[in-house]
C-alpha cells in the first residue's frame, strides 16, 4: 500500500481507520517512536510501587526503584516464555522483586533477572542469568518532565523537551496553579472508556469546533430547560457550569482559535477558553496569591487552553487539571483513560470541580462523551462499508497563517486535522528509527 497516497492536503482514505496494515504501520513509525505518556511520578510513591499500562500494543510497567530510587518503564513480559509479569493496573511487588505467574522466575525493579526456581537445570545449557534477554527489558528512552514520565520504545530520536516544545507550556500551567508547586493524580486507577472506533477518532475531535453545537445539542437544551425551572431563589448549579459551554456559538468557538504546532501537536483558546467563565474561588485565589503573588497568579489563571493533545498519547487540560490517555486495542478498538489530579495546597473544592467534570464529560455515564462515540461508530462503519473512500478536511483550506513553528486559524477550521496528518504522513514514511 502506497501511504501517501491515503493522505491529500484536504482530504484523507478511509482506509487510514480501517486498513489492518495501516494500523500495524503506525503501531511501529508513531506509536514505536514517539514519546508518550506512560504516568506521573505521584502514581509511584513508594519503593515497588508499580503501574501497568501499554506504549501502542507493548504491555509495560512503570516502577519505582527501591535501590536507586528511579522509575524505571519496563516491558511487561517474562524473559523466559514471555508471560505477562503484571496483570494488574497497581500494586506493590512483594519483597522488591516481579514474579512471573507461569514458572515463577523473579525480576528486579531494574528488570534484571533475580532467580528462577530448580537452577541446577539451567547449568551447561547456554544459559547466563546476567544476559539482558532474560529479564524484564527496559524501555529505550525514560524521560521526566515537572513529574509526568515519557518514555519511547524508539532508540534515538529527539529529547522530551524538543519534542514536546510549546505544548509543555500546557504541563507547566497545569503544576503552576498549584499554590503548593507540585500535582498529584487521584485514586489508584484511571477512568476507562472503550470506543469500538479507531483511535484518531478521538485525537481529531478533542479540536473539532464544529460539533459541540449538533452531537451535544441535545445535552445543552436539557439543561437550560432544567435551569429555566429552578426558582430565582435557588442557588449556583455547578453542573451547569461544566455543560454549558457545549451549546457554544460558532463564533464563540471561532474566537478562541487554533493552534497547530510540530510533531502533530496542537491546542484550543489561549487567552480564551471554555473554561473562561469559571469561578475563581476566593478560596482558591488567595492561596494561590499567597504562593505566588498577584501578578504572576493573575498571569497563571489567565492561561487559557482547551484540550492541549500532546500527538499521539494524550491530551492535557491544565485548567481542569485532567488528562486522557489515548491506549490503541486494535484498528477499530480504542481505550480511553481519564486521570484526574489534585493540585497540592488548594482547597477542597478544586478537586471537587475537577471530579465534577471528569464525570459529566469524559466518563462512560457523563453527559458529553457518549455523543463524541457515537459519531466515531458512525464514520468507523461508514469506512468499513466502503459507503464512503474520502474523509473531508477542506474547512478554512488555505486560510492559515504560518507563525514560526505555529499555524494558526479560526477555531472551526480543519487545521485541526491537517495538522495531525502532516504530522501522520512524516512518521508513517520515515523508515529511519527516528522520532
Amino acid at each position: 500500500m502506497q501511504i501517501r497516497s491515503l493522505v491529500e492536503p484536504a482530504r484523507v482514505r478511509r482506509e487510514v481507520y480501517t486498513s489492518e496494515d495501516v494500523f500495524a504501520l503506525e503501531m511501529e513509525r508513531i506509536w514505536g517512536r514517539a514519546w508518550l505518556y506512560v504516568g506521573h511520578e505521584s502514581q509511584v510513591k513508594s519503593p515497588g510501587d508499580y503501574i501497568t499500562t501499554t506504549m501502542g500494543l507493548t504491555p509495560v510497567v512503570m516502577v519505582r526503584d527501591a535501590r536507586s530510587g528511579a522509575i524505571n518503564v519496563l516491558v511487561n513480559r517474562c524473559g523466559h516464555r514471555g508471560a505477562m509479569v503484571c496483570e494488574a493496573r497497581t500494586g506493590s511487588i512483594d519483597k522488591g522483586v516481579f514474579r512471573c505467574p507461569y514458572h515463577g522466575w523473579t525480576f528486579r525493579a531494574d528488570g534484571s533477572l533475580r532467580s528462577q526456581p530448580s537452577p541446577a537445570g539451567y547449568k551447561d545449557v547456554g544459559f547466563d542469568k546476567n544476559n539482558p534477554a532474560f529479564g524484564m527489558p527496559g524501555v529505550p528512552r525514560v524521560e521526566k518532565y515537572r513529574g509526568f514520565i515519557f518514555a519511547s520504545l524508539a532508540r534515538v530520536g529527539p529529547d522530551l523537551k524538543t519534542f514536546l516544545g510549546e505544548i509543555r507550556e500546557t504541563i507547566d500551567n497545569m503544576v503552576d496553579r498549584a499554590p503548593g508547586g507540585e500535582v498529584e493524580v487521584t485514586g489508584k486507577v484511571g477512568h476507562r472508556f472503550r470506543h469500538p472506533a479507531n483511535w484518531k477518532f478521538f485525537t481529531e475531535n478533542l479540536h473539532d469546533a464544529m460539533h459541540p453545537m449538533v452531537a451535544h445539542a441535545g445535552t445543552s437544551a436539557a439543561v437550560r430547560q432544567y435551569l429555566e425551572q429552578l426558582s430565582q431563589a435557588h442557588g449556583p448549579v455547578p453542573e451547569a457550569e461544566v455543560i454549558a459551554p457545549f451549546g457554544g456559538s460558532y463564533d464563540f468557538f471561532d474566537d478562541m482559535g487554533f493552534v497547530g504546532l510540530p510533531r502533530g501537536h496542537a491546542y484550543m483558546g489561549g487567552k480564551k477558553s471554555i473554561f473562561s467563565h469559571y469561578e475563581v474561588y476566593p478560596d482558591y485565589l488567595k492561596s494561590m496569591e499567597e504562593a505566588h503573588g498577584k501578578e504572576r497568579t493573575k498571569e497563571i489563571l489567565s492561561f487559557n487552553r482547551h484540550n492541549s493533545l500532546i500527538y499521539p498519547s494524550c491530551t492535557v487540560r491544565d485548567n481542569i487539571q485532567s488528562i486522557r490517555v489515548v491506549i490503541p486495542v486494535s484498528v477499530n478498538e480504542t481505550i480511553i483513560e481519564s486521570w484526574t489530579f489534585a493540585l497540592k495546597g488548594a482547597p477542597p473544592n478544586m478537586l471537587e470541580r475537577t471530579l465534577r467534570y471528569s464525570r459529566l464529560v469524559n466518563s462512560p455515564a457523563s453527559m458529553v462523551g457518549p455523543d463524541d462515540v457515537n459519531c466515531y461508530v458512525r464514520i468507523q462503519q461508514s469506512a468499513a462499508s466502503g459507503a464512503i473512500e474520502w474523509i473531508d478536511m477542506r474547512r478554512h483550506f488555505g486560510r492559515e497563517v504560518q507563525d514560526g513553528a505555529r499555524t494558526t486559524a479560526t477555531g472551526t477550521s480543519d487545521l485541526a486535522l491537517r495538522n495531525q496528518y502532516t504530522a501522520w504522513l512524516e512518521y508513517m514514511t520515515d523508515t529511519g528509527e527516528r522520532s
